[in-house]
Order: C-alpha cells, then structure tokens, then sequence
C-alpha cells in the first residue's frame, strides 16, 4: 500500500483549519499504481468487504486512466498500465450474485460493470491465456484465489517480477473451520508482498465485536445447525439465504459465536477408525461408524462426544443442532477420502454401497473438491 499520512501530520493540518483537540486517525488513501509487482491480499471473513475494496481500486483506476501522459509513465512499465485493471473469477463461483450483470464485479452491497475486461476461468493454465490476450493490463483483480490451483500463485508472482503486473487478491485465507484454507492459500501468503486484514461485525444477534472468521451452519426446521468440522472444504453454492441441509449459509462471527463442533470427534476418533481400516484392511468398525451416522445417530461415537463435550454448556443445544442435517455418515466418509487419504477408492466405493449412501450427492460435493468418483460401480441391477 502507498504511504499514508501519519497522525502527527494529519493533526497539525487539522489545527491549521481551528480544528479542536481530538484523536485523528491515518489518511485512507487512494490507490497508488505507481508500484509494479505489488501482490496485495485482501483477507477476512466473508461479508467483510474484500471485493468492495477491489471496486474502490477499480473506480480509482478510472479516475487515474484520465490522467495526462505524464501519470501514465508513473504507472506502466513497458507495454503494462496498472492503470488498466482486469477481473478474474473461478468458473465454480457462477452460482454466486446471479442476479448481476454476467459483466459485474458484485458485492453485497452491489456491483460495477467490468465490460469486456472480466472472465471466469478454471485454472492457472486459462488465467495464462488472459495473459497473452491483454498485454497491456497492469492490474488482475483475481477473486478467491484459493479456489484455484497451487500453480497459479508462481505464474502471477512470475508475472509480477517480469513484467511489472500488480495483482489484488479479495480471498478468503482461513476456512469455516478456521485452519489455512489450503494448500494454495498458504502459497498466496508466501508470496504476497502487501496484506490487508478486513474485519466485519459479528453477525450473531447479541454481539458487534470484530469478526475474524468465517461461519458455516445449515438451517434446518428453522434452527441455527453448525457444520461439523469434517464438512466439505469447498461448498459451490450462492450468497442467498438458504434453508435445508445441501447448502450452508455463512456469517461472520468472532471467536465466542464462532461455533465448530466435531473437532475433537475427527481427530480422536473418526480418523483413527479410518487408519485402523487402512492399516489392517477390516472396515468393520468404520463402516459401523458410519453405518450409526447415517441410520442411528444416537448409537454413533460422534453423537456420544458431543453430548459428553458440550453438556450443561450455554450453547449445548446450538451444538447439538449440528447432527440435524442430513448427509453426515457420507461427509465423514467423504473426508476421510478427499481430505485425509485415509480411505481408498475401493473401500469408499464398497462403503457407498454397503450402506446404500446418496450417490448423487457425493458425487456432486466430490466433484467441486477436485476428486470425482464414479460411485456407481460395483453396483447389482
């Protein structure tokens, strides 16, 4: 970020004008587009206005773009104008702001119209035909960049250093389960040279601290539900509210209100049961597992630590509203495969089988998270 106007500086201009004594806060600049190979992450929970600032650096590069010849030496670097800024968005993000313009950058709070400098693409490989078909952009406002692949974070740093090209990153970093989001967001902090934290207001009706993280829960027969800690990593669905126990909805909360239940179950029980069946090749005691998740939740371990953990807590029934939805035994499942590698492809199919768990559904949710699975197989007609 540019320098800002320190607070000594600012008071004493204040006190020219006859302003009285009072506390005075640093300058929020306008962008600067004077420094090339700048790669500026905007991280917080969601709803904390990451892509809203990403407009306020495209509404200053309009301003900046009727400037004279002069400023455009100060802000390109051979053929690149950081003046001239594109947006990129992941092609699993189109269920999102369906209700915008195919050529807006959409916020929560609305929208600016990007006409042809905006595109959806998959991966780095398509982010590189962007590249090559816009030689003369400076600045890529790049949208959830962790969604995509661990390369994409050498080809824009690579862009950065070679050519002079800035790059915004509104991204989330943290997932809902507080842990670095992936893989390709721990390499989005190794390689960023600016980062600038948002917070938001706790979304939870009795609270307005910070908000640091980002909340998943389902609402089911009208009831907060909070994701399990073994929910899938990536959920592709929109920002409308939703109800029913396929797609979450997200708020901001801070640390209190931030509620994660099954932690514990996942590490001290659930992935054991899948290690013991790796090891040993007997699936006897995980499929029981599961096989209780999904047709017995109360004979289930899951269900036995949750009772013992949160019992006579405040927020007890909160907790335990989490084994409400539907589809828990196949995200535990699903977990344990996609996430852990604890489960083969063959057990996982036999499991699926086994049980009779939904199909459509997994295969769904394994497909957004890079790992589809024909679970068909196997299958007696």
């Amino acid at each position: 970020m540019p320098s800002v106007t320190n607070a000594v500086s600012s008071e004493d201009f204040l006190k020219s004008l006859g302003f009285p004594m009072l506390e005075v806060h640093q300058t929020f600049p306008h962008f600067d587009f004077t420094r090339p190979g700048r790669r500026v992450l905007l991280i917080g929970p969601m709803g904390s206005g990451k892509t809203e600032f990403a407009a306020k650096v495209w509404r200053d590069a309009a301003v900046a773009l009727k400037k004279s010849g002069q400023v455009k030496a100060l802000t390109s670097t051979g053929e690149v104008d950081r003046r001239k800024v594109f947006f990129i968005r992941s092609q699993l993000d189109g269920a999102r702001f369906t209700d915008y313009p195919e050529d807006a950058m959409a916020f929560r709070s609305g929208y600016i119209r990007c006409g042809d400098n905006i595109a959806r693409i998959r991966n780095s490989f398509d982010l590189e035909k962007v590249f090559a078909d816009n030689p003369t952009v400076g600045t890529y406002i790049i949208d959830e960049a962790s969604f995509f692949d661990e390369r994409l974070a050498y080809v824009v740093r690579n862009q950065s250093l070679e050519r002079g090209v800035m790059f915004i990153f509104p991204t989330l970093i943290l997932n809902f389960r507080r842990d670095i989001f992936n893989s390709s967001a721990r390499l989005m902090l190794d390689i960023a040279t600016d980062v600038i934290p948002l917070t938001a207001y706790c979304e939870h009706e009795d609270c307005i601290k910070d908000a640091f993280y980002t909340y998943r829960y389902y609402t089911v027969d009208g009831r907060e539900c909070p994701a399990l800690y073994f929910d899938p990593l990536i959920v592709v669905g929109g920002d409308s509210s939703k109800t029913g126990s396929e797609n979450p909805n997200y708020a901001a909360r801070c640390d209190e209100h931030h509620f994660l239940p099954g932690k514990e179950y996942t590490f001290f029980t659930l992935k054991p049961l899948a290690e013991e069946a790796n090891k040993t090749s007997n699936i006897k005691k995980l499929r029981s597992e599961i096989e209780h998740l999904k047709y017995g939740m109360k004979k289930s371990l899951l269900y036995k630590n949750l009772s013992a953990r949160y019992k006579g807590d405040p927020n007890e029934e909160v907790y335990m509203n989490s084994l409400r939805p539907d589809y828990i035994a196949e995200k535990a499942l699903m977990y344990l495969f996609n996430e852990q590698n604890l489960v083969s492809e063959d057990m996982l199919i036999r499991i699926v089988n086994d049980l009779n768990l939904d199909r459509a559904y997994m295969s769904r949710v394994l497909a957004d998270n890079r790992r589809p699975v024909s679970l068909d197989q196997g299958l007696l007609f």
